[in-house]
């Protein structure tokens, strides 16, 4: 029996260390877009997907940048995922040359929506989890589905006790 709460199984992401998976992502991504090797257009998924979404859009050099908006989490819990807001229809189309782009992809649930929405479009995300891995094009790190990611923009600096002792 696990009777570990989400956070005590933590993968702890730094500004630093998403501003390096981001840009491998890129990389990874370079010359990969249906236009000649070039993407149309970034679609980051809110929140999460801003940052990365920026990030390879800068390495990329895509200027046109959009959002789509897909509230499917309540703090640490998950629910049906629904579109709040949706990116430029005439730029998105079906999705060709499109690049939808993520911070995580867990359960799969969000990005099956946008893929129904926009079928030819390519999805990255920077991590991905096991049940989530079939919904996503490209991706750089895999962790395990029982894994909490903490982000920097969920972060900020406290002191923590030491693991033995007070001092």
């Amino acid at each position: 029996m696990n009777d570990r709460l989400p956070h005590e199984k933590g993968f702890h992401v730094s500004w630093d260390q998403i501003h390096r998976d981001s840009r491998a992502l890129a990389w990874r991504l370079d010359g990969r877009g249906p236009l000649n090797g070039g993407w149309k257009a970034v679609v980051a998924i809110t929140r999460g997907g801003m940052a990365p979404a920026m990030i390879v859009a800068r390495e990329l050099d895509i200027r046109t940048v959009d959002t789509i908006s897909v509230k499917s989490y309540d703090h640490q819990s998950q629910n049906e995922a629904q579109v709040l807001k949706a990116p430029d229809a005439e730029m998105m189309g079906d999705g060709t040359g499109i690049l939808v782009v993520d911070d995580l992809v867990d359960s799969g649930k969000t990005l099956e929506l946008v893929r129904r929405l926009y079928p030819q479009a390519h999805f990255a995300t920077v991590y991905a989890k096991p049940k989530g891995e079939p919904m996503v094009d490209t991706f750089i790190t895999g962790v395990s589905q029982d894994t909490w990611i903490f982000f920097p923009w969920d972060m900020a600096l406290q002191y923590v006790e030491p693991y033995r002792g007070k001092d």
